[in-house]
């Protein structure tokens, strides 16, 4: 519903005025003609039709409005005629005056001469049929409805994918046929006063919270002063005798004193404080729930046209189906309540067409002719739920399995395998129809996907509850206010980001050693999934900040299908917050929805989690991912170790680089013994292997080079030579090598045994 531009009534000019009644009284009249082709012997439905048509007659007469005059007359003397029992009112009558209530809106809402023209001859003979009705001429020789409605132009509206909003703000809702007249006294009021109104109780509340911290940190000046006084009494009991004491003992007794005064007065103003802080509160929070609650209107505002609707769509296609409403007073925001009128006609829609049989087949199965389609609103744990159930055919799980084969959605060995809840989620797919052909009303395989992309925009939730044979119930859970969001605060690279709690899968403290790697990513067991880990710094591209402690904190996202750990540094815990829409200048924020004030007056900016999980997509797809380290996670995996291998020889060289390679080791060559002795000064190495024989310095000057230098005497020393005389190796051991290895015994294993013997595993 777009709310005019309006204060209150007074501002409105006589022709807004009268479109105002206008929608009134038809919605009255609609309401009232189908409760009576329920229920034929209702005298007060007559009554109340016959009071419609009067009201809106004398009103088109001020705006000097005569065919709406002469149409709401000839109604008029209808309602009287069936209030005598000179006539019956039934079905076929009924499609008539249900016909002339949509012409009689349409001609309130195009009053220029042009419109008038166009339409003269179907009010003409709209006019002959309510006369003939009237007279109690209307029988099977007459025109039947549906041509009645293609010579007026298809003003059955009702059958439109989009029901039509009812305009206005706080309009009084009509009475259906099961309610009492809403007798409350309405105020139309502008949508951007009405926001600004709201902003300013949000922020009065976020500003009585600020009293708490306050009164916290007087509470700890008061334990300081506590302490103080303790310390002075000491002093005072432990004071050694002397020439002054008299008057030390005077001067600590006046400073008690004074300190006491202090504490009983700081006691006294934080009581006061506190009694404050409650009030202020309570107000701040009742003047936002009084201001919330002007944001909302009663179900039944939104899904008045539904029973038509149904009617409507079930003649067109020779069913009985009644439309039950329950809960037409709960309240609904106003936001939302406008966003379920296009997913609540598509539901009913289906319910319809696909759910309720025809009269014959329903006899069949034993139940009785007329179909029930019930809509339902109710508030349940803080939430909104919307339920749509009928008593048809239901859904069948084999069906869906066939369908998704047979479209090639998956294998029929895969399909075999999958649950009912899964196979449900196909239904939710563009495209995916349980119907054989397309007709004008459904079987393109729109509806539910337009239901669900309602829902997640509003961060609700849909449930499907099949029963086969006895019906589909679809149930919606929806926020109550778009206005107030409950979120869970969590802080990433030092700022507050609050994720909305019907969005979370879950949360969890990760230890380290649950964490596996793979390919250079990170997953983690949930339940019977394997779960992709990275950090919420890289998805935001915000600083980073090392994990303390042995636990990640992760906040799981995503469907049913794919999740995905995202690591933030730590949680702040679960908050109510007040809703700031961004300035609309900015545009879209990247993975951001909105902002909300924390409890001192900081910003926090509130995560949009599908951006958000459409973000971690790209990133996967475009191999961003591969560069989350085990740094980036917090984690201390050791780097491997590294081995310099020293030889003049090419070909031996690049074989143990290699060798070493391969098992693990950062391995680095020196081409000879000057060469090598550089490179063990300047690097960080854990093991040196080295030839004898080589140009400029040996390999056993190096090795005593290395064992007299301080810095290095602690850094092992394998020598790998052709001489393998015993005085050759003595000769080695003397220079301080740590393992003698022969080239002639030289072997894969023999090598890589002696290093392990020597430093260990590359990564212990």
């Amino acid at each position: 519903m777009k709310p005019r531009n309006v204060e209150d009534l007074s501002n409105l000019s006589m022709m807004e005025l009268f479109r105002v009644e206008a929608e009134n009284q038809t919605a009255i009249l609609t309401s009232g003609l189908l409760e009576l082709e329920r229920n034929s012997g209702a005298v007060a439905n007559l009554e109340k039709l016959m009071r419609a048509a009067h009201s809106l007659k004398g009103a088109a007469r001020i705006v000097d409005s005569t065919n709406i005059v002469r149409l709401a007359h000839a109604m008029e003397d209808c309602f009287v005629a069936a209030q005598r029992q000179s006539i019956e009112l039934g079905k076929s009558q009924i499609d008539v005056l249900l016909q002339g209530v949509d012409f009689l809106l349409k001609a309130s809402k195009h009053r220029n001469p042009s419109w008038e023209r166009d339409h003269a001859l179907e009010l003409e003979e709209y006019l002959q049929a309510l006369d003939k009705i009237k007279a109690g001429n209307w029988g099977p020789e007459n025109k039947t409805s549906e041509a009645i409605t293609a010579s007026l132009g298809g003003t059955a509206e009702s059958l439109s994918v989009t029901i039509a909003p009812l305009s206005g703000v706080g309009t009084a809702t009509p009475a259906s046929g099961r309610n009492q007249e809403n007798t409350e006294r309405v105020v139309r009021l502008a949508a951007e006063n009405l926001n600004r109104l709201l902003a300013l109780a949000g922020e009065s509340l976020v500003e009585s919270r600020w009293l708490r911290p306050f009164s916290e940190s007087l509470q700890r000046l008061k334990r300081q002063q506590s302490e103080l006084s303790q310390k002075i009494d000491a002093l005072r009991r432990t004071a050694e005798p002397g020439q002054n004491r008299e008057r030390s003992g005077a001067q600590l007794m006046e400073l008690a004193e004074t300190l006491s005064e202090c504490q009983q007065f700081l006691t006294t103003r934080i009581e006061d404080l506190e009694v404050y802080d409650r009030r202020s509160a309570h107000l701040a929070h009742r003047l936002y729930l009084e201001v919330l609650r002007t944001r909302m209107r009663p179900f039944g505002d939104g899904v008045r046209r539904f029973p038509r609707m149904v009617r409507d769509l079930a003649r067109s296609l020779k069913k009985e189906i009644r439309l039950e409403v329950f809960g037409e007073g709960t309240p609904v925001d106003r936001d939302i309540l406008e966003r379920l009128e296009t997913p609540l006609a598509h539901l009913l829609r289906n319910s319809v067409d696909h759910g309720c049989e025809s009269p014959d087949e329903r006899r069949l199965s034993g139940k009785p002719a007329e179909g029930v389609i019930k809509l339902e609103a109710r508030h349940s744990a803080g939430m909104l739920v919307v339920s749509v159930s009928d008593d048809g055919c239901g859904v069948s799980v084999e069906k869906i399995r066939h369908i998704a084969v047979e479209k090639r959605l998956l294998t029929d060995e895969m399909a075999q395998k999958l649950s009912e809840a899964e196979l449900l989620e196909f239904l939710f797919l563009p495209g995916f129809t349980m119907k054989e052909t397309v007709t004008e009303i459904s079987g393109r395989g729109v509806g539910l996907d337009v239901v669900q992309n309602m829902v997640k925009s509003v961060r609700g939730n849909i449930r499907l509850n099949p029963q086969p044979g006895r019906g589909l119930r679809v149930q919606l859970q929806l926020p109550l206010t778009l206005s107030v969001l409950r979120a869970l605060l969590v802080d990433i690279g030092g700022e507050p980001y609050a994720i909305p709690l019907g969005q979370i899968v879950r949360t969890l403290k990760l230890s380290r050693e649950q964490v596996e790697a793979l390919e250079g990513r990170y997953h983690f067991q949930l339940g019977d999934q394997q779960v992709g880990l990275l950090t919420a710094h890289q998805v935001l591209n915000c600083a980073e900040k090392m994990q303390p402690g042995e636990q990640l904190s992760v906040v799981v996202l995503g469907d049913r299908a794919t999740r995905y750990g995202l690591v933030v540094d730590r949680f702040l815990g679960e908050r109510e917050l007040v809703v700031q829409a961004l300035d609309p200048r900015l545009g879209k924020v990247k993975d951001i929805s909105a902002a909300a004030l924390m409890e001192d007056g900081s910003p926090a900016l509130i995560l949009d989690v599908d951006d958000v999980v459409r973000s971690i997509e790209k990133l996967i797809t475009e191999g961003s991912l591969e560069k989350v380290g085990s740094e980036t996670l917090g984690f201390c995996r050791r780097k491997p170790k590294r081995v310099l291998a020293v030889d003049d020889s090419l070909t031996v060289r690049e074989l143990e680089r290699k060798l070493l390679t391969s098992r693990g080791y950062d391995a680095e060559v020196a081409i000879d013994g000057v060469d090598g002795w550089n490179a063990v000064r300047t690097g960080n190495y854990d093991l040196v292997v080295t030839d004898v024989d080589m140009p400029r310095m040996d390999g056993i000057e190096l090795a005593t080079l290395i064992k007299q230098d301080p810095n290095l005497k602690s850094l092992p020393v394998m020598i790998v030579s052709y001489k393998d005389h015993e005085e050759d190796r003595l000769r080695g051991l003397e220079a301080g090598a740590d393992y003698y290895l022969t080239k002639g015994s030289f072997h894969d294993e023999t090598l890589m045994q002696a290093v392990i013997d020597l430093i260990g595993e590359p990564d212990e």
